[in-house]
Order: C-alpha cells, then sequence, then structure tokens
C-alpha cells in the first residue's frame, strides 16, 4: 500500500508547519473532527443570512451568556419575531450610509392606522423593502449628510469597500460554525478596516461607553476581527464603531475599542461557543436556574445597596 502523502496543510488548523498524520492533521489535532474551510459570499440576502441554522453569529452569543440564557435564545431562534417599525430607521440609515440594503419606499399620510396605509405599508414589507413616512425619509436623509461631513466617520465609508459581505468559518476548538456580516470592508496594502455604524438614542462618548457595556459589542468586536483574520488572512484588522444619533443635529461619535475590553469579548465568546457547542450536543438548554437544588438568594444591585446602607443605617 502507498503511503499517504502529507497535506501541506492540517486539516483542523490549518498548521503548515507539521509534522502530519495520515489523516491529514498536525500532532497536535490527531483524530479530530474536520473543519470546514471558511466561505465569503457577496450578495447574500440578509434574511437567508440571519436565518442561517448552521452557524452562529455574534448576536446569539451575546444572547447565551446572562443576562440571557440558552432556553431563551432556543425559543427566539425558532420563533424569530416579525419585523418592528422601530428597527426600520435603522435600516433606513444603514442603507443611506453604505450604499446598500433594503428599498426604501415612502408611505403617504402622517398617520399609518388607516385600512389603507395599513394595506399598503404591508405590501411595502412583503416585497423585502422598509416603509418610511416622508419624515423619517428626510430625516435619514438628513443623518446621512451628516455622515459624510464628518472628519473621522466620511473617510472610513468613503472609497472602495465592501458592505454586508457575509463570512463563515469554524471554530476549531469546538467545531461550532461561526459567522459575521461587517456593515463596511475595506482592504487597504497593510490593513483590512471593518467600520460598524450604529444608530443610537444618544452619541455621546458616555452614552456610547455604557452601549458598548450593555450591547456586549466588545464581543461582537473580537468575533468580528476573528472572523475576518480566519477567512480573509490579512496582515493586520481594525474594527472602527461609528455611532449617530437619531436626533438633529445628528451628532457622531467614531470610537475603537481598546485591547483589554476586546480581550474580555473574546473571551465571552469562547465561553458562549463552548455553551453551545455542549447545548447542541446534549439537547438540553438551560436556565438560570443550574445544577443546584437549593433556592439561590437575591441581592440588590451593589451600588444601591451601597447607596441605601449608608442612607438608613446608622
Amino acid at each position: 500500500m502507498t503511503a499517504a502523502v502529507a497535506p501541506l496543510r492540517c486539516r483542523v488548523c490549518g498548521d503548515e508547519d507539521g509534522p502530519f498524520t495520515s489523516e491529514g492533521a498536525c500532532e497536535g489535532h490527531d483524530g479530530a473532527e474536520r473543519v470546514d474551510a471558511p466561505r465569503i459570499v457577496d450578495g447574500l440576502p440578509a434574511e437567508e443570512y440571519h436565518a442561517d441554522r448552521g452557524s452562529i453569529s455574534s448576536s446569539g452569543l451575546r444572547a447565551l451568556l446572562a443576562p440571557g440564557c440558552p432556553a431563551q435564545f432556543k425559543y427566539d431562534r425558532e420563533h424569530p419575531a416579525p419585523p418592528k417599525k422601530t428597527f426600520d430607521l435603522g435600516h433606513a440609515a444603514h442603507t443611506l450610509a453604505l450604499g446598500e440594503g433594503p428599498e426604501l419606499v415612502v408611505v403617504p399620510g402622517a398617520r399609518w392606522d388607516t385600512k389603507a396605509a395599513k394595506e399598503k405599508v404591508a405590501a411595502v414589507r412583503e416585497q423585502g423593502a422598509v416603509p418610511l413616512k416622508q419624515a423619517e425619509m428626510d430625516q435619514v436623509q438628513a443623518m446621512a449628510a451628516a455622515l459624510r461631513e464628518h472628519p473621522h466617520a466620511a473617510p472610513l465609508l468613503a472609497g472602495p469597500g465592501i458592505a454586508e459581505r457575509s463570512i463563515f468559518w469554524t471554530d476549531p476548538t469546538t467545531g461550532v460554525r461561526l459567522r459575521v456580516r461587517p456593515d463596511w470592508l475595506k482592504t487597504l496594502p497593510d490593513l483590512t478596516l471593518c467600520v460598524d455604524y450604529k444608530t443610537c438614542a444618544d452619541a455621546n462618548p458616555e452614552a456610547v461607553s455604557r452601549a458598548i457595556r450593555d450591547h456586549g459589542y466588545h464581543q461582537q468586536d473580537a468575533l468580528y476581527i476573528d472572523g475576518i483574520t480566519a477567512a480573509l488572512q490579512p496582515a493586520d484588522v481594525r474594527f472602527v464603531f461609528i455611532f449617530q444619533s437619531k436626533t438633529p443635529p445628528y451628532l457622531v461619535t467614531v470610537r475603537e475599542l481598546n485591547e483589554q475590553d476586546r480581550d474580555v469579548g473574546r473571551a465571552r465568546n469562547e465561553r458562549a461557543t463552548a455553551l453551545f457547542a455542549e447545548c447542541e450536543r446534549t439537547g438540553i438548554w438551560p436556565d438560570w436556574t443550574g445544577p443546584t437544588t437549593d433556592i439561590p438568594r437575591v441581592s440588590m444591585p451593589s451600588w444601591d445597596l451601597i447607596r441605601q446602607t449608608e442612607e438608613y443605617l446608622p
């Protein structure tokens, strides 16, 4: 029998150093499951990307950890919520800012509570477009104009780039398939730049800092960098947030996360990925109860406890 020829890369981690086994893996991954190669898809409809059940996104990983839980994640994945009016403005702003996205359709009338207006709005959504009132269209156009005038945001979104590129790859430790969809990717000579655009009620730097904490954007930052690195193998990756207020004068804050926060986000992603793999393996999607049979105690948030202790106790 002819001996198997060692491959150029480990079939699990992609390492080129070797030595390799006859099964095509480096010694550290001998016997491991095969890892699917990264996949990059341009032009994938957002609905198909979000509906992919063979992978998990950044928002899914965040939903698995407290204050969320696997049980709620599983339910939400199996019962997707219908489109919400509150998301229309953000989707419309993304379309104008990035030059790609759903069609924006103005539905006449300041109020949409008539039968005719409701039918028109439903028809627009059925076509995959975003229905807007004229005042909302004026608003997102003004927001896009403010972005084009901002000294930091404008250069980030200008020039050649790719909007809404879908990236899929496999975590070599757990075998979980992951996915990200950068708002805007720019490839420079020695750098790949990932820009994430978010609309918000308040774009002042303190509010932005709280939003990163409250919504787990440090996990998004780390996962996107890891996904881009796995799929594109660039020399370097930078992830930059653009936050824009939805109220006049549509102020903009551009920020890049510090390394310590990114490391925390990456550690949380690793924990969530391992938890997802375990739930998939066992079919058990727990809530917050845990394995204990005792009823846990609960306390007030520490800051409120300190305040009330100082106020009411001698």
